[in-house]
Formats: structure tokens, sequence, C-alpha cells
């Protein structure tokens, strides 16, 4: 009697060792992982900020989801990430919102020049946008995570800029649809130059200008091509993380709530971080010898005309949604 007492005590032990096993080898596989494209460098305040979303991620849900950010285009590289999302390659990633702009109107808003030149009214046009973004991305089975800005685009050049005059004529780098739109109406000539190949554009005389930001002008070293940067914070596009919905509903709930709570500190963080690379990379720039300059009045009106009339292009090719969004805006 007492061998089987034994014997029944001893395989009860066995039997809730073999479950605590169970249970923790379980709980392994319950934990989900996410890979996360992005196009840019790690020094990007872009891609510092999708890491440590990832990270609150990561320690908030306790390990059941990790996130893991392959940065520098090293998993698709940038025109590939809104597809591989949309067909469930990869379940998130971060894009240049204005990529998107082919594919539906309502993405170009985000490089309309000189229609939001600081970051309060930016951010004013973004919360008046968002709900026709989320709306055109849900049409894609994708859901909108957060969107960061970069910092105001300014008006790089061999020459002083101190009127809208002192572009005309000049090889102006595009790099989008709007930009294009926009080298045409200051009399420029648009020509297509990628990022890395800007340095070699500017040498070899293929561009005169450019517009873009003062992080673009530091990671390009502006300063051995250009002497002036005039500070005309054209427009200031933002970047979006987004999230293939399916994916994003197999998760737990508390999952969820998770994610959104690590997006919401991500975008708010994002837009500080924002800032806080204008200011640096600005100075950045003087001190590498660049003249920095502000545009005065008159050319500060002449440019907000050339707004004004991309602004009324994208309303008519945009219909109704453009109207509440600028309604919105101009509340």
């Amino acid at each position: 009697m007492k061998k089987l007492v034994k014997f029944a005590a001893s395989a009860s032990t066995t039997l809730m060792t073999t479950a605590s096993l169970l249970i923790g080898s379980s709980s392994a596989l319950a934990a989900t992982k996410w890979d996360m494209p992005t196009p840019y460098a790690d020094g990007i305040h872009h891609t510092k900020n999708v890491r440590m979303f990832a990270e609150e991620v990561k320690t908030l849900s306790k390990g059941e989801l990790n996130i893991k950010v392959h940065s520098g285009a090293s998993l698709f590289k940038h025109g590939e990430i809104h597809r591989a999302i949309r067909t469930g390659q990869v379940p998130i990633g971060e894009l240049f919102m204005a990529m998107l702009g082919n594919h539906d109107e309502v993405f170009k808003l985000d490089n309309i020049p000189f229609l939001a030149t600081d970051f309060e009214s930016a951010k004013k046009l973004w919360d008046s946008s968002r709900p026709a973004v989320e709306k055109s991305l849900a049409k894609d089975g994708l859901k909108l995570l957060f969107a960061v800005p970069w910092p105001p685009q300014g008006i790089y050049s061999k020459k002083p800029v101190s009127a809208i005059g002192d572009l005309a004529k000049l090889k102006m780098r595009s790099y989008s649809p709007t930009l294009s739109r926009l080298s045409v109406l200051l009399k420029a000539t648009p020509t297509t130059v990628q990022t890395p190949e800007i340095p070699q554009a500017f040498s070899t005389g293929i561009i005169d200008a450019m517009i873009t930001s003062p992080s673009t002008g530091v990671s390009s070293q502006a300063w051995d091509y250009v002497s002036y940067y005039n500070d005309a914070q054209a427009w200031i596009p933002k970047n979006m993380v987004i999230v293939h919905n399916r994916s994003f509903k197999r998760l737990p709930k508390a999952v969820q709530a998770v994610v959104m709570k690590a997006a919401a500190d991500a975008e708010k963080r994002g837009w500080e971080m924002a800032q806080q690379e204008t200011q640096a990379k600005t100075e950045a720039l003087a001190k590498n010898g660049i003249k920095v300059s502000k545009p005065d009045a008159q050319l500060q009106a002449d440019l907000a005309k050339l707004g004004e009339i991309m602004t009324k292009e994208w309303a008519k090719a945009a219909g109704d949604r453009a109207k509440q969004i600028l309604d919105a805006y101009n509340k």
C-alpha cells in the first residue's frame, strides 16, 4: 500500500512538472515577432524614435510582442515598403508619407509647399488630415500607428537667394511630382536626383539648387558644394508607421492596447525630436561655413502665392475630402 501511495505521489509530481514545462513552452511559443523595415539610417531621429517605440512595446507587453527594426532599407527598399505591408510580407513598417501621393491624392497634402511652414501649423494640418489618411489606409487593410515630421525644408544654393527671381533658370533638384511642379512655378528646371547622388550632382553641374531639410544638408555635407541656405520653411513633411490590420487584430487585446499606447508616445516624442533636430542641424550647417538666412517679407509673400496655387490645384484633384481638411485647418 505504501508503495502504491509513493508511486502515485511520484506520478503526480511528474505530471505537475510536465504541465509546468508545457505551460512555459506554450508561453514562449505565444510570443509574437514582427519585422519592421524603415528606409532610414540609424542616426536619423525617425529611426531612433521607432527603436524606442519597439522597446516600449516589448517592455509593456512583457515580451509578448517583439518588433525587430531593420534600418537603412536593409529589408525592403523605400518604394517597396508600402506594398510589403499591404500584401502581408511584413506586418509593420515606416515610410515617407508623400511616397503614396500617386496612390491617393490625400497623401500629396503632406508635400504642398508654403501651406504649413512651422511646427504648430504643421501639427494642426496633421490633426485636420489624419482622419482622411486613416480612412485611405483602411481601404488597403492598413492601420496608421503614428506620424512624425522632418525638419522644415529650406533652399540650398551656390548663390544667395534674396528674391524669387534668383531661382529662375536654375536646375532644381526634384524627387517628387509636387517638387517638380514647384520648380516649374519658380521658372526653374526640375531635375530628378536621389539623396545619395546630391554631392556629385552639384559638383558636375547637374543641379544648381535644392529644397530639402537641414538633416539632409548635414548628412550630405552640403558645405562641400553650396554656400547658402535660406531657411524658407517651405513645408514640413512626415514619415508614418503603418501596420497590417489583420496582423494587428491577431494580437491579444491587451497587446493591441500596448501598441497603441507606445504609438501615441512615439508620435508625441517624435514631434519633439524633430524640433530639436531642426535646431541642431541648422546650427551644424552654419558651423561648417554655410551662410544661413531667413527670407525677407517680400520673398515670403511671393513664395506663399505659389503655395496658394499648388493648394488650389491639390484641392481640385482631391475633391470633397480636400474641402473638409482645409476647412478644419483654417478654423
